[in-house]
């Protein structure tokens, strides 16, 4: 007994020792190979824009009132948004002053000389006058000749015509001098008359902006504010040239990220060119714009608003019944693609052929089969033909 007690230790240490250098089964979470409906999309930020947005612009110049509306206010067409009156005349320096003085003198000296032209042209037409009176009555009596006659009526008739012309010229004087102080009056309360041109509203929507709010002088084409409707929205995305080109008009797409319900769309038109967008890292990109358009409901969409930040998910391939892997069961072996497929509690290195993929599966072309278990997430202890034993997920 007392030599069976030792062998019986010792064999107790020996069993111990080989099971703890026993190889164990490395545990590892497992998923099947099945068919499932797959969708491939791609997804993108994007901006909610008013289709179509008015900007009301200043018809002439003058001097703008100020802008009661604000943004989100409802017009009407046909509302006025604006009214411009005159502005006041642009001052006058020293030089510019004396100048406009001295145009004033100008005119002025200008009238007094065409009013005594006409003085001197109504002088002449009378003295002619009366010359042609005695003409008349020598030629009735006979006491004068027909040619002297004539002479005399042709220089009354002369004199008339100097008479309308000097009085045709100090007309024109008069409206010059009229002119040159009209420079240099002071503007009295607007010029009188009808205030302000009002500006009224192209169309019925809501103030997006107010682009010009105070009382100023603008010139025309100034932009004031802007008109649109909100319940007539769009999406638009910028996507890369390649993803872009697997974009189809017509495609499902849904708008996220907005702070409300997802918001279904269509796509309604994809731009024929590109343009170079600058990337966060630096690198020129090849973007191509699209346009969605939402066709949720409109109460899902209230809140939503013209340069809104959204993010849009196009659908690009769709199909049902499709054999699929999950992705993060695959990794790179070499050029091919690989998991690790569990048979008889070992695990097997399989490569396969792939299709279509998303963020979650991926479509097996080749190499596996329905019913298939592929080991999720393959540490570094899993290698080809070591035991495997699945853990709940």
């Amino acid at each position: 007994m007392r030599r069976l007690i030792p062998l019986a230790a010792v064999l107790t240490v020996l069993a111990f020792l080989v099971w703890a250098f026993l190889p164990r089964p490395v545990e590892v979470e497992l998923a099947a190979v099945a068919p499932r409906p797959l969708e491939v999309a791609v997804e993108e930020e994007g901006e909610a824009k008013i289709r179509e947005v008015f900007t009301v612009s200043a018809t002439i110049a003058g001097k703008l009132q100020r802008i009661g509306l604000h943004a989100g206010d409802v017009v009407k067409e046909g509302d006025p948004v604006a009214s411009i009156g005159p502005a006041a005349p642009v001052l006058l320096d020293s030089r510019s002053r004396a100048v406009a003085e001295a145009t004033a003198a100008a005119a002025q000296a200008a009238t007094d000389l065409a009013r005594a032209q006409l003085d001197q042209a109504q002088a002449t037409l009378e003295f002619m006058t009366g010359e042609a009176n005695r003409a008349k009555e020598l030629f009735r009596r006979g006491a004068l000749s027909a040619r002297a006659h004539d002479s005399a009526i042709r220089e009354e008739r002369t004199a008339q015509a100097a008479v309308s012309s000097a009085l045709a010229n100090l007309a024109v004087r008069e409206k010059e001098l009229q002119s040159a102080q009209a420079v240099l009056q002071a503007d009295v309360a607007g010029s009188g008359g009808s205030c302000c041109v009002e500006i009224l509203a192209p169309v019925s929507g809501k103030v997006l902006r107010v682009l010009t709010e105070s009382e100023q002088v603008v010139q025309p084409g100034t932009p004031i504010l802007e008109l649109g409707d909100p319940g007539n929205l769009e999406i638009v995305v910028e996507l890369l040239s390649r993803d872009a080109v697997r974009v189809a008009e017509g495609a499902a797409a849904t708008v996220t990220g907005w702070g409300g319900p997802p918001v279904a769309a269509v796509v309604e038109r994809v731009e024929p060119s590109a343009v170079t967008r600058v990337s966060a890292l630096g690198i020129d990109e090849q973007r191509v714009t699209v346009i969605l358009r939402l066709t949720g409901p409109a109460k899902e969409r209230k809140a939503l608003g013209h340069g809104f930040r959204v993010i849009a998910r196009i659908a690009i391939w769709q199909q049902d019944g499709v054999l699929t892997i999950p992705v993060g069961a695959l990794f790179r072996d070499g050029p091919d693609w690989a998991t690790y497929v569990v048979r008889d509690g070992k695990a097997a290195l399989q490569r396969i052929t792939l299709g279509e993929r998303n963020e979650e599966f991926a479509q097996v072309l080749d190499g596996l089969v329905d019913g298939d278990q592929v080991i999720l997430h393959p540490s570094d202890q899993v290698v080809a033909g070591v035991a495997v034993t699945p853990v709940a997920p």
